[in-house]
């Protein structure tokens, strides 16, 4: 089943961020890599595709887990978790309708 991990950045985040990325991205590479990755990325603060200094508010990632225990062991486990970038995980089952 697909589920939702909707992940909100505390204040400042980004040079937090920045320190934990590329283990960050390397999980999310190892979930496309198994074929289970739908969709991924972060929110901009402010409304442009590249928010330079204001940085991130938040981030969705959207995948195949076996169950809402799986979904949650793996949300708990990010990187970004241990670094101090989020403030608030929820993780929720998601139908995918469309495309």
């Amino acid at each position: 089943m697909l589920y939702a991990i909707i992940s909100e950045d505390v204040a400042n985040s980004l040079p937090l961020r920045a320190k934990a990325r590329p283990a960050h991205v390397a999980r999310l590479h190892e979930l496309r890599d198994k074929g289970r990755l739908i969709l991924a990325g972060p929110h901009p603060a402010v409304d442009a595709a590249e928010p330079g200094d204001a940085g991130f508010s938040g981030s969705l990632v959207v995948a195949e887990f076996d169950s809402l225990a799986d979904a949650q062991r793996w949300a708990d486990e990010d990187p970004y978790i241990e670094a101090g970038v989020y403030q608030k995980v929820t993780v929720k089952p998601f139908k995918k309708v469309a495309p």
